[in-house]
């Protein structure tokens, strides 16, 4: 299984915020994933009880299992393929990507952080990994970003392999045209839906309109 975009666009893979309010997230989740907008999704949950997670992906992934968007859990593979969702994210300091791969099996999704090392992104897309995310491309309130890169590194990695790669870090629908323009296969998104102005569903769908602006 990999994750693929609707069309031929880039496509937006959507992180969730840090922290969610299963009271309320759920329905918001569910305005957000209906404007059609969502390629994939990340559930991306820190500092929280093994129980908190199980119980986001309980209410999460029927949302996304209905719309045919893949459920990705950030870091943890013991939970994910336990739970059911269609794949796991992990970073340098989360597990190793052959601990990942062996828990997963072939038949799920194991995309893996690389920051701005194509030597991780050459060395773990020949192992098998399913896509690699480079950044960060622009200063992110999310998370303190260890690095930093340019689209360039897009550019190169398209031009030598087909190992789709995301691009993540501070993309918004008003930067996001050079990332696109050096072929991104995936924007990963996080402020730029659910801290803009006019509320989630209408950032999702200008992150779209501008995706589709910058591949005319």
């Amino acid at each position: 299984m990999t994750i693929v975009n609707a069309d031929d666009q880039t496509g937006l893979y959507l992180l969730t915020p840090p922290k969610i309010d299963l009271a309320v997230f759920p329905d918001l989740l569910k305005s957000v994933l209906d404007t059609g907008a969502i390629d994939c999704l990340q559930l991306r949950l820190k500092d929280v009880s093994d129980d908190e997670i199980r119980k986001a992906i309980d209410a999460i992934l029927p949302l996304c299992s209905d719309r045919d968007i893949p459920l990705i859990l950030n870091d943890r593979p013991d939970i994910a393929k336990k739970s059911g969702v269609d794949g796991v994210h992990v970073g340098e300091e989360d597990a190793s990507y052959d601990e990942a791969r062996a828990i997963m099996g072939e038949e799920h999704i194991v995309g893996v952080s690389c920051y701005d090392s194509r030597h991780r992104a050459m060395e773990l897309g020949e192992k098998g990994a399913d896509y690699v995310a480079f950044g960060a491309f622009y200063p992110t309130q999310t998370k303190e970003a260890k690095t930093s890169v340019t689209p360039e590194i897009i550019e190169i990695w398209t031009t030598f392999t087909t190992v789709p790669c995301v691009a993540i870090g501070g993309i918004t629908a008003d930067n996001l045209g050079p990332i696109v323009e050096a072929g991104a296969d995936f924007i990963a998104v996080t402020g730029g839906v659910w801290r803009h102005p006019d509320g989630p569903e209408t950032g999702a769908k200008a992150i779209k309109a501008a995706i589709a602006a910058a591949s005319d």
